[in-house]
């Protein structure tokens, strides 16, 4: 019986990565995204898939896109948290509360929203993964970037946690934290982190590589390589893990 695996920010980056690998491995996939353009681009190159628009932090729109894919399933095997944002950069005393707030939010409200779904299908039916994207900022400190690293150490918990409450049902519940990855994302990243160090794009792309022991990028493909196993019978007894996919950070800027 082929997978039913739900994607947050699934229809762009990473989320599109996980969707698209785990479609290629024969299961059917539902995705959300916030981005109307991403979630038709999506739908037309997969129409025998869910694909709807829908912001993580609406408690209204998630129920939505939740209800279709319950409507249509009536189940769940895998369920991808991945929906994220990078936040705000800049030392703390200069960051605004809204910022911050929005920062947790898509990061730890979002998850909440799918995992609290998804552990109420899963723990009814007795089985299931839950997959939630966090971060080597959820690893180490971050200047400059607090509201992210708070929000990545946040998920690390609720990882631990349910994996503690669902264990005994047969529910497994990992996280992943990718490094630096390819993309549009971590352009946005370097630019702003570039502008308020005063480096140039080009000198804080090799710090970030420099941070790493294996002096590389981390491509979307090997986050959803690392996701297809955890949600596999190879990864039977793997649950409450946090598996970096990083080159190895080895730390982040000081």
């Amino acid at each position: 019986m082929a997978q039913r695996v739900v994607v947050t920010a699934g229809a762009s980056g990473i989320g599109l990565a996980l969707a698209e690998r785990f479609l290629a491995e024969g299961a059917e996939v539902a995705v959300c995204d916030v981005d109307p353009q991403a979630v038709a681009r999506f739908a037309g190159a997969h129409p025998d898939c869910v694909a709807m628009v829908a912001d993580v932090t609406s408690s209204a729109q998630m129920a939505a896109f939740l209800d279709a894919v319950e409507v249509r399933w009536r189940g769940v095997d895998v369920v991808c948290a991945n929906a994220g944002t990078g936040g705000p950069v800049g030392q703390i005393e200069t960051l605004h509360y809204a910022e911050w707030q929005r920062c947790l939010s898509v990061n730890l409200d979002g998850a909440f929203l799918i995992c609290r779904w998804a552990a109420r299908l899963m723990r009814a039916q007795g089985s299931g993964v839950i997959l939630i994207t966090s971060s080597t900022a959820g690893l180490f400190g971050y200047p400059m970037r607090s509201p992210y690293a708070v929000a990545k150490w946040g998920l690390i918990g609720l990882t631990k946690t349910l994996a503690m409450e669902l264990g005994p049902v047969g529910v497994r519940v990992n996280a992943i934290c990718p490094g630096s990855v390819e993309g549009p994302r971590m352009d946005w990243v370097v630019a702003n982190e570039a502008s308020q160090r005063g480096l140039s794009a080009e000198e804080v792309r090799a710090t970030h590589v420099a941070n790493t022991s294996m002096k590389t990028w981390v491509k979307p493909s090997e986050i959803a390589d690392t996701a297809v196993f955890l949600a596999s019978p190879a990864a039977a007894k793997i649950s409450g893990q946090v598996l970096s996919v990083d080159g190895h950070t080895e730390g982040l800027f000081q």
